[in-house]
């Protein structure tokens, strides 16, 4: 037979006050514990009695004591009372200070240029929380998935959710790799890109995204073709250093490669800004001290390094 595990409202009223009169077999005592006036725990144990359909104490003038019923009642209740009280606390623990789990959505190629010192220092600062990064390029339902923010490009951050800067606008520079400019010439305009290999970028709507640049004060966006299409900046970065063809990228994550010498910027006079990289979070929902920490902690850097 089918058994039904509903537990009906109000299922849980009476328990405390039973538990505390089976502990001190003493409505009195019990209600001295619980500051309360014996007829109210009277009257709780009653109401459960009813609920449950046997009594649940012998009851003497002298005396109180659990009947059958009673016992075997206070065999189940009790322990699961405990967790449920237990449950209560941890609740409570991770509603007052930072601790727990911050689950973190965030494109690949800003893990180690902008997270990784930043969660270095985090968890420095916060040791009960812990920090689980989802490196991944499309975007997703943060609360369907269970994540506490994300972190995107300005352009990619819904209007409906809360966004809080991590760096300044910056340029999208187009780079390639010095072998590939020994067989072809640099382009000097944007028209120049029709003769080249350009890499592209899948968005997670599916559509190819064009590049985007500043012609004068104008903005335009150039059509570009190529023998390379992938989904995260870091695989276009990584195709244009093996001389693949032209990018175009944040520049916070290709100037270590331009540095270095495995790649060379062009068409600089027409780069586009994007807006910058934010955290994002819904603004519907309560600020878990976990993730204000991981803001305030955010924010701070950000003073900090622009000061420098």
């Amino acid at each position: 037979m089918k058994q039904n595990f509903t537990v009906r409202h109000g299922a849980l009223d009476g328990v405390e006050a039973f538990l505390s009169v089976a502990r001190h077999r003493s409505f009195r005592k019990a209600a001295a514990q619980l500051g309360v006036t014996p007829s109210a725990i009277s009257q709780a144990v009653r109401t459960l009695e009813a609920r449950v359909g046997a009594a649940l104490f012998i009851r003497t003038t002298r005396s109180v004591g659990l009947s059958e019923a009673g016992e075997r009642f206070l065999s189940r209740a009790k322990p699961a009372f405990e967790e449920l009280i237990a449950a209560s606390g941890d609740a409570r623990d991770l509603g007052q200070r930072p601790a727990g789990l911050l689950r973190l959505t965030v494109p690949p190629a800003v893990v180690a240029i902008l997270l990784e010192p930043l969660i270095a220092s985090f968890c420095q600062a916060y040791p009960e929380v812990e920090v689980e990064i989802a490196a991944r390029e499309e975007l997703i339902d943060l609360a369907a998935k269970q994540f506490d923010a994300g972190v995107r490009m300005g352009q990619f951050v819904a209007p409906d959710m809360v966004a809080v800067r991590l760096t300044p606008p910056f340029p999208l520079v187009v780079v390639a790799s010095p072998g590939y400019f020994r067989k072809r010439q640099r382009p000097e305009r944007i028209d120049d890109l029709r003769h080249h290999a350009c890499l592209r970028l899948r968005r997670s709507n599916g559509a190819i995204a064009p590049w985007p640049f500043l012609n004068g004060n104008k903005a335009v966006e150039a059509i570009v073709s190529g023998p390379f299409i992938a989904n995260d900046f870091s695989t276009m970065l990584g195709a244009a250093i093996e001389g693949v063809g032209l990018a175009q990228v944040p520049e916070p994550i290709a100037l270590g490669p331009v540095k270095a010498g495995k790649l060379v910027r062009v068409l600089d006079p027409f780069a586009a800004m994007a807006p910058g990289v934010f955290l994002y979070y819904p603004g519907h929902r309560q600020m878990t001290p976990k993730l204000r920490a991981f803001i305030d902690h955010v924010k701070k850097r950000a003073k900090t390094a622009r000061k420098a």
